[in-house]
């Protein structure tokens, strides 16, 4: 698979939070960090993702929003 994104991280499956519509995957990518991405629980079901399982957290944006109180 080649993508244009740049920013990608290999790592495993530790958790998926399953809701109607959408569910809550978090991969931990290693030195203590973990990224969580909503994605259809379709997208889910058709990539095969299970607790365990590599994935990468690829990530394309035009810009991140910061905020405090």
């Amino acid at each position: 698979m080649k993508i244009s994104a740049r920013n990608q991280f290999k790592g495993k499956v530790v958790k998926i939070t399953e809701g109607a519509v959408n569910g809550i995957v978090a991969i931990d990518i290693g030195g203590g960090h973990i990224m969580t991405a909503t994605i259809s629980m379709q997208a889910i079901k058709e990539l095969g993702l299970e607790v365990g399982k590599e994935a990468y957290a690829i990530v394309k944006a035009t810009s991140v929003m910061v905020g405090i109180d």
